[in-house]
């Protein structure tokens, strides 16, 4: 055998035990849905509940992605339009808009807050591991790259990965009139 055939061999090999190695590399679940035409995904451990649109309690004055309140079994939950975090213009609540019940992390602090996130539509649930998650640098100045873990790939498509916290309910401003918002 040539020297460069025996090279070549010895890189289909490695090649070959790096794929398989993927093959068996843990993977994570993400339930992904629609905002803007775009799918996102969220780690699904940190999904409690998906409930249809349903009428919240509004508080007046708050940051415009809140708006309102719902009781969860006892315990009252912010709801924040996640559209409206990431700059998705037509707000529409329809049957297929959803609100995902998530707990997500207090940043700086060792415990979770329950949150409510409206989205257009829930799509499906993936399986990523580390290896099919890629950053996404074009994001890195924006308000809404601190949200962005990654950009997931499966054979098909590719779903924006999410890291949410309790920061998403930090004003961005306040709304006066959040009863045309949500009419």
């Amino acid at each position: 055998m040539t020297e460069k055939k025996k090279s070549e061999a010895d890189h289909e090999s490695v090649n070959e035990k790096v794929s398989e190695s993927k093959n068996h590399e843990p993977t994570d679940q993400y339930l992904t849905f629609y905002m803007g035409g775009e799918e996102f995904g969220i780690n699904i451990l940190s999904v409690q509940e998906i409930r249809g649109w349903e009428p919240i309690t509004e508080i007046p004055n708050s940051p415009k992605q809140v708006l309102g309140i719902m009781n969860l079994r006892g315990t009252v939950s912010p709801i924040i339009d996640l559209r409206f975090c990431f700059g998705i213009k037509e707000l529409t609540y329809s049957d297929e808009t959803v609100v995902i019940i998530v707990s997500v992390p207090v940043k700086n602090e060792k415990k979770h807050k329950v949150i409510g996130i409206v989205v257009d539509a829930v799509s499906d649930v993936y399986n990523f591991s580390q290896s099919q998650i890629q950053a996404s640098p074009e994001l890195a100045q924006t308000h809404q790259a601190q949200y962005v873990r990654g950009l997931g790939s499966t054979d098909k498509k590719m779903v924006i990965i999410l890291d949410l916290t309790a920061q998403l309910i930090a004003g961005i401003e306040a709304s006066p009139n959040r009863h045309a918002i949500l009419s």
